[in-house]
């Protein structure tokens, strides 16, 4: 069975009950299950909700604010021009070598640095126009949202675990920040990587942004085509910051042999899909994504991983690829499903809905946000830190919408 998923009506930008963030495109037909490509729905929005999702310039006059990080740490951020001279750009050969933004995030020293912009106007702009045409949003507003990261602190003193964050496609990668900057003040040094040309826009040093080229519908090769590039793009970001002469100043900071990965939608496949190319990434997270690429019938070598998903959508039988990804992984695994989330509900944009005037699922924007960044964060503290973490091996009665599936 195949479903279309035509994105919903203009208005609709950030998230809702079945409310991913939506363009008014086709995006690709797939399978029933794969609900989490791209942030698309397929159920009609109801008249109510349509209405609610009107939203005006005066509903958003002020700058959205994301959660404040709960580690001990001061959250330093950087960013990172990468380019693979080795391989050409796979959705636009024409612009030559692969071209990667990347946002480091590390554990900084208190009170130093500057503050950390969220996105720039023309990611604001792209964003907006992608998933809510038409609604009368400020791009400033939004690309000024109030982050915790200070813009080239100083670092910590000391070697961290290395994690590295994919967003969902279309998704820019500033939508992932609340996770970025908890986990560094928790002890993480943090890429968190924009895929050029599968965002709505990602900016460059010399003042283009590039808007994405295969959001409409997937490449040759179909949507796992995604995936396994951005495994490729993910060895080259590790290969870059591992090597004698890294090109990001801090590299000292990384510990080569504690790395992880986790991603959004496409990028929760794109996680599987690195650690089976890639040995260096010790553990993974897939947050609401489809196995478009299925995982390897023989494993991930034991590796561990964590599925976190809608209680909707990603309930035992509700996605056939995670039934079969769950029986092929072959590692310590937990499958988690939270009640009253969406798919946009692992992301920033319970947020930045709230802020905009928009409806969100169940679960208030600080109550997914904590949920996601507790679990996703005592998974790397016993993967990677090898801490003890009792949350993961039980459910837990301060988390009553979290249900642990087949343990």
């Amino acid at each position: 069975m195949t479903r279309e998923f035509t994105d919903r009506p203009a208005g609709r930008i950030l998230a809702g009950p079945r409310g991913r963030a939506r363009s008014s495109r086709l995006l690709v037909a797939v399978p029933a299950a794969c609900l989490a490509l791209a942030a698309a729905a397929c159920a009609p929005a109801s008249p109510a909700r349509q209405a609610a999702s009107t939203v005006t310039a005066a509903s958003a006059t002020e700058f959205p604010e994301l959660p404040r990080p709960t580690g001990p740490h001061a959250a330093g951020r950087t960013t990172l021009r990468l380019t693979d001279a080795h391989r050409p750009d796979p959705w636009v050969p024409d612009a030559g070598p692969r071209q990667l933004m990347v946002s480091m995030y590390y554990p900084a020293r208190p009170r130093t640095g500057g503050p950390a912009p969220y996105m720039t106007a023309d990611e604001a702009r792209l964003f907006l126009r992608e998933k809510a045409p038409g609604a009368d949003i400020p791009p400033q507003a939004l690309s000024d949202t109030r982050t915790w990261a200070h813009t080239d602190a100083r670092p910590a003193q000391g070697r961290f675990p290395l994690v590295v964050l994919s967003p969902g496609l279309s998704f820019p990668r500033a939508t992932l920040t609340s996770l970025a900057e908890d986990l560094s003040s928790r002890g993480y040094v943090v890429a968190l990587v924009d895929h050029t040309y599968e965002s709505s826009g990602t900016t460059f040093p010399d003042g283009r942004t590039l808007a994405c080229t295969i959001c409409d519908k997937p490449p040759a090769g179909g949507v796992s085509a995604i995936a396994k590039s951005r495994a490729r793009d993910i060895s080259f970001v590790l290969d870059e910051l591992t090597r004698r002469h890294s090109p990001w100043p801090y590299a000292r900071m990384v510990d080569a042999r504690r790395i992880g990965m986790a991603g959004h939608s496409i990028g929760g496949d794109a996680a599987m899909t690195t650690m089976a190319a890639d040995h260096r990434v010790r553990a993974g997270v897939n947050m609401d994504g489809t196995f478009f690429a299925p995982v390897p019938a023989t494993g991930l070598g034991r590796r561990p991983f964590l599925l976190v998903g809608t209680q909707a959508e990603h309930s035992p039988g509700d996605d056939d690829t995670w039934d079969s990804g769950w029986t092929s992984l072959d590692g310590w695994k937990r499958w988690l499903t939270v009640t009253g989330t969406d798919h946009g509900s692992f992301t920033d944009l319970p947020v930045l809905s709230a802020w905009a005037g928009l409806p969100v699922s169940g679960l208030s924007p600080q109550r997914s946000v904590r949920i996601v960044r507790t679990y996703v964060g005592a998974f790397f503290d016993l993967t990677l830190n090898g801490e003890r973490r009792p949350l993961l091996d039980r459910p837990s009665p301060a988390y009553p919408e979290v249900t642990f599936q087949h343990l």
